[in-house]
């Protein structure tokens, strides 16, 4: 039955503009990247980045070198907008993001893992079988179909990334518009609407329609009856977080999803007028079962299950900790400052010198050091750059949470430099507890 499913052939129309769509975006930022000025900030300035722990020989790859890094990904992304030599360009964009996303933390951002996890998936779909340079080049890959295991994987993810999304949300300062109104402060100078903003009723209803729309968005696209009310939903929330939030391509990634919803023939006949409908064509091959790729599906799906929800398997507070935040669809959900301040001890001649960050980190990488792993990586880092090993790290460091009260990240006390990393247990040495 599951294979049945899974390996039924159904027009590709929607895959084939959600294909030039995506091509279309990871271009946009790739080289938007550059023209904002975020590669400079985040891979060009630092001394030495945040890498994903255990990838420190990424942090060669650093410097002015990652321009070119950059400009490439967005020659590939055209690679897949245009179904040239897809594979390769497909392949050759997540490998490019996939490190770009791994050497930093400084800029960590959820929708930068979605992106890793997308292009994964469009690296095993049929994408460039239709309306593409690689089949001008060669008629035998043309295809009118796809298997439906396309739609299956695309649906699902979607659903797991609203659903933990929503449920992320349900928390007191969420539910009490504490943070979206320390969001909207920020917001206050925006032309026309930045007083609006401002106003506490409309922190609730940002708040709960926040919810609302995670929760039942992918099963109101799913439904006849309410998928046009969906997508005037969707189109309202994407942009309007496009224009308040300013968060790149990925309000317009989104909205391209949504062509995977409507019926094809919709599709077919609104962008690819002259595409022949499966009946007029008479092609429906049917697709071998491969069992292997329904394990390999399974597998992916229990994975983007079990990510969101480690943090509960770990004794600290995920809000404050963030240790099981990173890939857990926790978007937008906490304010949060730090205040961090090292020392470092001559234990022989008892001789104590403050640590001046600015000569080891840009501005952007200090307000990360609230962030216990990041907390830690420069530790190391402090240690190895230790003129005599017979020294020891203190820190003052606490961390603020939306309004709450200060809590200390660990005991000024505490000898940093003989602190372990445990990324899938409580890091005992941590005082951010519930």
């Amino acid at each position: 039955m599951l294979s049945k499913l899974l390996f039924k052939p159904v027009d590709n129309s929607a895959l084939i503009v959600f294909r030039i769509c995506f091509g279309l975006l990871i271009t946009l930022e790739s080289w938007g990247a550059i023209a904002t000025g975020w590669v400079k900030r985040v891979l060009v300035e630092p001394k030495f980045t945040f890498n994903f722990i255990g990838l420190d020989f990424l942090q060669y790859l650093q410097g002015p070198f990652m321009y070119v890094w950059f400009v490439v990904m967005g020659i590939f992304g055209i690679g897949v907008m245009l179904g040239y030599k897809y594979r390769f360009s497909i392949i050759g964009f997540t490998l490019f993001w996939l490190v770009a996303y791994l050497m930093q933390k400084s800029a960590y951002n959820n929708h930068y893992y979605l992106l890793v996890l997308l292009s994964l998936m469009m690296c095993f779909m049929p994408a460039h079988q239709y309306k593409s340079l690689d089949v001008k080049q060669n008629q035998s890959l043309k295809s009118l179909v796809m298997p439906n295991w396309v739609n299956v994987l695309i649906i699902t993810q979607l659903a797991i990334v609203y659903t933990y999304a929503a449920l992320a949300k349900i928390y007191p300062d969420w539910i009490n518009t504490e943070v979206i109104a320390i969001f909207m402060k920020s917001k206050a100078n925006y032309f026309l609407i930045g007083e609006m903003l401002q106003q506490k009723w409309i922190h609730y209803g940002m708040a709960y329609f926040g919810i609302a729309f995670d929760l039942l968005i992918v099963p109101l696209l799913l439904w006849s009856k309410t998928r046009k009310f969906a997508f005037g939903i969707s189109l309202f929330f994407h942009l309007f977080n496009s224009i308040v939030f300013q968060i790149g391509i990925f309000p317009y990634m989104s909205l391209a999803f949504t062509v995977f919803f409507f019926p094809v023939e919709v599709i077919r006949k609104r962008f690819l007028p002259r595409k022949p409908s499966l009946k007029a064509a008479k092609q429906a091959k049917e697709f071998s079962k491969k069992p292997v790729l329904v394990v390999g599906l399974v597998f992916w799906i229990l994975i983007q299950l079990i990510l969101p929800v480690r943090h509960h398997f770990i004794n600290s507070d995920v809000f404050w900790s963030e240790e099981g935040h990173r890939m857990s669809w926790r978007m937008m959900l906490r304010a949060k400052s730090s205040f961090v301040r090292f020392k470092i001890k001559d234990l022989e001649t008892q001789q104590i010198r403050h640590v001046n960050l600015d000569d080891y980190l840009t501005k952007k990488q200090q307000r990360s050091l609230g962030k216990p792993d990041v907390f830690w990586q420069f530790t190391q880092h402090l240690k190895q750059n230790l003129s005599n090993q017979n020294m020891a790290i203190y820190a003052t460091a606490w961390v603020k949470l939306n309004q709450h009260a200060r809590r200390y990240l660990v005991s000024p006390d505490l000898d940093l430099t003989s602190i372990k990393w445990q990324p899938f247990k409580t890091n005992r040495w941590l005082l951010l507890k519930d």
